[in-house]
């Protein structure tokens, strides 16, 4: 169950069997698909010389009789009207049409009656409607992210498609490894309850043809991301979280165009598991770690160089890095990965993020309320702690002691309000309503349930191995629920009548609202133990906190706007 690897066979198949040269036409769904497991020597290996956008070929009127088209788009109707006008007076010399997911009738008809050339020599569905991340980890990237908070009345047909594009993304992922699951859900989540009926209907009935692969223990788990509204929260330690909560990745890329004395060669950069083997073994490891990894790496060509340099800090690693332009040719990666860690250091230091984020791991890990209102306290009347730091401390604190402590946490409130000009009013409150205490299903704190307390006891008087690593997403002890045969009935219940009777082997959690790299980086480390069961995670979107927060204040500015009218 290895995803990038069952989209790389699709893309092996589009391309190979196509002799002579091609252009690669794309539309921006598929551009991402294509672009995290397919790097730009791999496509020329297969003489594609050119890749477009759908909606550009329709602009252009130039004919390349000599190109041989090979067209890779979701079945929408968008790209059926596409395909149909540039059909009608075809450009190029051959058209080889593979769709990302099930085309329905009506639109095949649509495009046997646009072939009156007869240019398309074959039409397929290649199930790659996703966008695989890492080999276990998949996203939807939906932009409108936020529709998932909002109730159903307020604009049906939006939450429909918002629902649709969902069905499609997991039906296109266990199709593409030939599995039909048993379907579970998070019964206080009317969306989670609303997409694993929506999938159920799809899979057992509309295509149960399709669908119809040799019985597995296959299990698709559909959750709320609000039943964990503190992971997204958090600051990140470890390499690939890290960079995304600092600076961004959008499909296995970082953008650094925008940072100041980064080489033209650097802008932007790729973060692919498999394409760099340093990041592939330093992608879970924490901040301080990779410091040291690269500074091994960095002495040792320093020793071939017979260079004298002295490297004690980051900074002298970038120095070194840019007096030595050989240096950089011979080892581009880990200069590229000089340039990361040189940039979030310098953003951990001017954002104190090393002492904003002590509290939030005692926010999101220990308990202490007193201590923690304390430290929420103090650190809101730091100047040099950013507002989108303060705003995210007192949600923090608001989401761990809303029922204990009413009266401070009004305080808080009122604090950031007067000490934040960016502060929105009222989020902190529109948090609890979407994701507080009543809301939640999972045991979010671990403090609800006797085995838990022992636990958390056991690793305090263990010690924590790192103070700034030590929280565990609540998708931990989802993954172990289920590897031990604890997941309740009454709070994931069954999609119809079909039940899982055994322990499954393989496992597809969705988060609708998206999912973290910390997730990612929980299910990796959960497949590494052999516990029998191969975890899967995916999401609508890749979330870190200003993500996050993004989606809630449009959620907030959408119901407010939506009450003002009536």
């Amino acid at each position: 169950m290895v995803l990038i690897t069952a989209v790389r066979e699709y893309i092996n198949r589009m391309l190979q069997d196509i002799s002579g040269m091609k252009v690669l036409v794309l539309d921006p769904s598929t551009v991402s698909a294509v672009s995290v497991v397919y790097s730009q020597s791999d496509l020329l290996k297969k003489e594609v010389f050119l890749v477009e956008l759908v909606d550009s070929i329709s602009m252009s009127k130039k004919s390349m009789s000599h190109l041989k088209a090979v067209y890779f788009l979701r079945p929408t109707s968008e790209n059926i009207q596409h395909l149909k006008r540039q059909l009608a007076s075809p450009r190029f010399g051959e058209y080889h049409v593979f769709f990302s997911n099930i085309l329905n009738d009506t639109q095949i008809h649509i495009l046997a009656d646009s072939d009156e050339h007869e240019a398309v020599q074959q039409v397929q569905e290649f199930y790659a409607d996703f966008v695989a991340v890492d080999p276990c980890h998949f996203s939807l990237n939906i932009s409108s992210n936020h529709l998932y908070m909002l109730p159903v009345a307020m604009d049906p047909s939006k939450l429909q498609q918002y629902c649709d594009r969902i069905v499609d993304g997991i039906s296109a992922v266990f199709l593409a490894l030939k599995r039909r699951p048993i379907i579970r859900y998070q019964r206080a989540s009317d969306i989670a309850k609303r997409i694993a009926q929506d999938t159920a209907n799809l899979m057992y009935q509309q295509e149960s043809g399709l669908f119809d692969f040799r019985r597995s223990e296959t299990l698709l788990l559909v959750l709320d991301r609000r039943d964990d509204a503190v992971t997204p929260l958090l600051n990140q330690w470890t390499y690939q979280a890290m960079v995304h909560e600092l600076i961004g990745i959008q499909d296995n890329k970082v953008d650094l165009r925008t940072l100041a004395k980064v080489p033209k060669d650097q802008q932007e950069v790729v973060l692919s598991s498999e394409q760099d083997s340093f990041f592939k073994a330093n992608m879970y490891e924490n901040f301080g770690d990779i410091g040291m990894n690269i500074k091994q790496m960095v002495d040792e060509f320093q020793q071939i160089a017979k260079s004298n340099q002295s490297i004690q800090t980051i900074e002298d690693m970038a120095k070194f890095v840019d007096n030595y332009p050989e240096y950089r040719k011979m080892h581009g990666n880990v200069s590229k990965h000089v340039t990361l860690v040189t940039e979030m250091s310098k953003i951990v230091e001017e954002r104190k993020l090393m002492l904003v984020s002590q509290t939030e791991q005692e926010l999101a890990c220990n308990g202490g309320q007193g201590a923690a209102f304390e430290a929420v306290t103090n650190l809101l009347n730091n100047e040099s702690v950013s507002d989108i730091d303060r705003l995210r401390l007192v949600m923090l604190y608001a989401l761990r002691y809303e029922k204990e402590s009413p009266v401070q946490l009004m305080q808080l409130f009122n604090k950031l309000a007067s000490k934040s000009a960016k502060y929105k009013p009222g989020l902190v409150q529109f948090l609890l309503k979407q994701a507080g205490v009543d809301k939640r299903t999972g045991d979010l704190y671990g403090n609800r349930d006797l085995m838990n307390i022992a636990l958390n006891m056991a690793r305090g008087l263990k010690g924590i191995e790192n103070v700034y690593t030590q929280h565990q997403p609540l998708l931990f002890q989802t993954m172990e629920n289920i590897s031990k045969g604890r997941l309740r009935d009454i709070d994931y219940p069954y999609v119809g009548n079909h039940f899982q009777p055994g322990r499954p082997q393989d496992v597809v959690i969705f988060i609708v609202g998206g999912t973290t790299y910390e997730e990612s980086r929980a299910v990796a480390l959960y497949n590494s133990t052999n516990s029998g069961i191969r975890f899967i995670l995916g999401g609508t979107t890749l979330l870190n906190s200003k993500r996050f927060l993004k989606d809630l204040e449009e959620a907030q500015r959408m119901l407010r706007s939506s009450s003002t009218l009536v």
